[in-house]
């Protein structure tokens, strides 16, 4: 059997038309559109059921809940992200990298396991003669 152009995948057979390609963009458009009228429904209803009783505003209908839905995806992003924003799993990997490195965020943490074992050997004297010295030099920290 020969090697056809017309017989790629997605693309036209035999001269007809990609009628399942065409399906599941429909398929996902539908899904899409019934996916933004249920989040819609679901911001109405938890308004409709919190903001009135704890702050006193009223009450939003249907459009006035997918206008104050597309407002927040707009100021607040439509959830892209990926490695332009700075996040996804190359993020996680630097910032892990740079654990193991040692960077300042990553110095000391592990010393904090000895700290119960110090406070009773010598905690409680080390803080009872700071405060001694703090109370006979007049210092007063608040």
């Amino acid at each position: 059997m020969e090697y056809n152009k017309k017989y790629k995948k997605g693309g036209f057979r035999e001269g007809g038309f990609p009628i399942v390609g065409i399906l599941k963009v429909m398929g996902v458009i539908i899904l899409a559109i019934g996916v933004l009228l249920l989040a819609t429904y679901l911001l109405m209803a938890l308004w409709n059921w919190l903001m009135p009783d704890i702050f006193g505003l009223p009450a939003l209908g249907f459009w006035q809940a997918l206008g104050i839905f597309v407002m927040a995806k707009m100021h607040f992003g439509f959830g892209g992200g990926g490695k332009k924003g700075g996040g996804g799993q190359g993020h996680k990997k630097r910032f892990k990298s740079s654990l193991a490195q040692g960077c300042s965020m990553g110095n000391g943490f592990d010393h904090w396991k000895h700290y119960d074992q110090f406070w009773k050997e010598e905690g409680e004297a080390a803080f009872r003669a700071y405060v001694e010295r703090t109370q006979g030099t007049g210092e007063q920290r608040p």
